[in-house]
């Protein structure tokens, strides 16, 4: 895979070629392209858009991505933008792990969404979904008009092929799919279960450091894109596509990831969150969140995110005469969690590899009860390391309407709000 520094923007220009002298030198959409090849640029931006923000990649595909049959809408299924089923919540929400399917399903039929705000149409926002599958997309393609998709795998990996090449991610990775690229999805290890963030917004790119400087978060020189490879086959295919929140399928008859070369920035990528070089303090207290950041969404708000993507990886706690977990808080943002791996240290139990949380807008949440009184007591005069651990967050500056199929799913943890009732009156008051 091709090392792509993703702190400008991907501002820069990547290549790859499966057949050596594809590429057109000098031109990007010459007369005739080598092999017979067709000239095509999938552009994930205005053409106008600056340069460091200006995401395009140049295609020399054996067939144009416009030969297929006209699409047909799908009826609305469990992978959708409808966000406004049932009135929003400030109630704590959480949900245990979902099933994996009894019955063949793929990565496309395996989507549910569970949250979301914003959309396509207004171009800002995040879907948040899960998917559970356990076969492969062999004879499907998809692609996704409203939205990158971010893919965080919880069990099993997933091989994604690409227009542009193949990436195979496998749990404690990520995968972003660009919008507009068309992909499938093999599994593996035969069954597989994750999240999804569905970016609607500006394309997720890494923060900036302040004053942390030059080294620490998410290092760019870990971020990987596929070479190129190229299918030429053909056959009776279905493409599917999700347009303005629902799902659309057209027969094709030829693989459309038949791109022998290309050169550009608007591109898949992968990122190991074990290489993500935590900062914390060595002091006391512990500052906020946000140092956990590994790739972020820009709002139309300075230092505002449409997204950000946080995780909560394996880490040294040395604070002293500190409250090491994370605190009680309420919060202008609203925050999805899942936990990839291990055990989240503000809970000791309910919150499993698999299941999610959802706290909205300033709804109060933090430690239960018996991490709370475990904290209290920690002697805090030794470092303790965390070292079985990784939970994420999706964090969103607008509120998170969750589904009516998560609001009604048998996997919401209906007694979630139990888990601070015993919390305990502490005051001593001077006498």
């Amino acid at each position: 895979m091709i090392p792509i520094p993703v702190q400008s923007g991907f501002g820069n220009e990547f290549a790859s070629e499966a057949i050596p002298g594809t590429l057109p030198v000098g031109r990007n959409s010459p007369q005739r392209v080598a092999h017979g090849l067709y000239a095509e640029q999938i552009s994930g931006s205005a053409f106008t858009a600056p340069r460091h923000l200006n995401r395009r990649t140049w295609t020399y595909r054996i067939r144009p991505g416009a030969q297929h049959r006209p699409f047909s809408a799908l009826s609305p299924g469990r992978f959708h933008n409808r966000f406004s089923e049932v009135p929003p919540t400030p109630n704590q929400l959480r949900w245990d792990p979902f099933p994996l399917p009894q019955a063949p399903t793929d990565f496309v039929d395996g989507l549910l969404t569970l949250a979301g705000n914003g959309g396509p149409e207004a171009q800002c926002g995040v879907g948040v979904h899960i998917y559970a599958a356990n076969t492969g997309m062999c004879d499907r393609f998809f692609y996704d008009a409203d939205g990158e998709l971010l893919l965080v795998p919880q069990q099993g990996r997933l091989r994604l092929h690409t227009e542009l090449g193949v990436v195979e991610v496998e749990p404690l990775e990520i995968a972003v799919v660009p919008r507009g690229v068309r992909f499938r999805v093999e599994l593996p290890d035969g069954a597989a279960r994750g999240y999804v963030a569905e970016n609607f917004g500006a394309p997720l790119r890494l923060p900036e450091l302040g004053p942390i400087g030059a080294n620490g978060l998410a290092n760019p020189r870990d971020f990987l894109a596929p070479v190129a490879a190229f299918e030429d086959r053909e056959g009776d295919y279905e493409l599917l596509a999700k347009f303005q929140g629902g799902l659309w399928s057209a027969r094709i008859g030829h693989s459309p990831l038949d791109v022998v070369a290309w050169h550009g920035n608007h591109v898949p990528y992968k990122y190991d969150l074990r290489r993500f070089n935590t900062m914390g303090s060595i002091s006391f207290d512990h500052p906020d969140p946000s140092i956990f950041t590994v790739l972020s969404s820009a709002s139309d708000a300075p230092g505002t995110a449409n997204l950000d993507f946080v995780i909560f990886p394996p880490r040294w706690l040395v604070g002293e005469d500190t409250f090491r977990p994370p605190w009680y808080h309420r919060n202008v943002a609203s925050e999805f969690m899942g936990l990839v791996h291990g055990v989240y240290d503000a809970k000791a139990g309910g919150f499993v590899p698999g299941g999610a949380s959802l706290h909205n807008c300033m709804s109060g949440h933090g430690p239960d009860g018996a991490t709370a009184d475990r904290a209290a007591a920690a002697d805090t005069s030794r470092p303790e390391k965390l070292a079985d651990t990784m939970a994420f967050m999706f964090e969103t500056r607008m509120v998170l309407r969750p589904t009516r199929q998560a609001m009604d799913a048998l996997q919401l943890q209906r007694d979630y709000a139990e888990c601070w009732q015993g919390l305990r009156r502490n005051f001593q008051p001077p006498r």
